[in-house]
């Protein structure tokens, strides 16, 4: 089943729902769209899986009832600059789940879509368990990525002539200067993030883990350090160190941390289905299998 539901902003989403009813139901905002040709050619380079939704789907609808929507493709379409904060996005997670009739659902996001995840699991009850991929849980790089997504905003004002990762996609990634790359970008797509960075300066992941009784994961790729250059405001977002560093903590809390071994493991490698969806299985039936008995 697929329908269209109006979002807060009034946009609307194409939302899908598969698999047994009887199953338990797992939102999956990952979901991206299939692409195909010169496109699919272009993303495979990158280490992207160009069917990325349609193979998270297959490898989980035997055993889960799926949500499954493009929730970032469908920001970059309709932005929502002013309004993109913890908030709103939790709220327009929640009226999917209620146009789609489901009321307790688990949850996986990768990134910015795992930081959302956390501010869904301290918002609502209707979580049965909480994966978070390639965004840790404790001391998170909200900092960080304000500095990034505000120094891309700014680029994105000044709209410079310089080269850009569209004019390059067709490139091997390991041959872009990343310390000297312009990102040419509409300026509401990364004014939305900008927005929803600032809502996150005063929010203390530490102090919100008592909320947290549900099963949750976090993991995250050995490889998931990513340097931004002078023009992305020179940090380093050290998701795999601060993992790494919170492990024991966050299981003394909790949640069960699994770091995915491979020398190429960065940030995109880790978010791809041949690498997760078995992690994602395995752990969610071993978890709900728990709650029920």
């Amino acid at each position: 089943m697929e329908k269209n539901i109006k979002l807060m902003d009034e946009s609307e989403l194409k939302v899908g729902l598969v698999g047994n009813s009887d199953s338990p139901t797992i939102m999956l905002p990952v979901a991206k769209e299939s692409v195909y040709g010169q496109e699919a050619e272009n993303l495979k380079l990158w280490g992207v899986d160009p069917e990325s939704g349609k193979h998270f789907i297959e490898g989980l609808m035997d055993k889960f009832q799926i949500i499954y929507f493009d929730y970032e493709g469908h920001r970059l379409q309709n932005p929502n600059p002013d309004n993109l904060t913890p908030e709103h996005i939790v709220k327009d997670l929640l009226t999917i789940a209620d146009e789609m009739d489901v009321k307790k659902f688990s949850y996986y996001g990768y990134s910015w879509l795992a930081l959302v995840g956390l501010q869904l699991a301290i918002r609502t009850d209707r979580l049965e368990s909480l994966i978070m991929g390639g965004f840790p849980p404790i001391e998170g790089p909200y900092q960080e990525m304000m500095v990034v997504t505000s120094k891309t905003y700014e680029q994105a004002l000044d709209k410079q002539n310089s080269p850009d990762i569209k004019e390059h996609d067709h490139m091997n990634p390991e041959k872009v200067d990343w310390d000297n790359i312009q990102v040419k970008i509409d300026t509401n797509q990364t004014k939305q993030f900008v927005t929803m960075y600032e809502n996150l300066m005063d929010f203390d992941d530490r102090d919100i883990q008592h909320k947290l009784s549900i099963p949750r994961l976090a993991f995250a790729g050995e490889k998931d350090t990513i340097v931004y250059g002078e023009n992305f405001g020179s940090v380093t977002v050290d998701i795999i160190g601060i993992l790494q560093k919170n492990k024991q903590a966050l299981e003394h809390l909790g949640w069960d941390i699994e770091i995915i071994k491979g020398n190429d493991m960065d940030h995109t490698k880790a978010m791809q289905p041949v690498t997760v969806v078995s992690l994602i299985r395995r752990w969610l039936i071993k978890s709900l299998n728990k709650i029920k008995s």
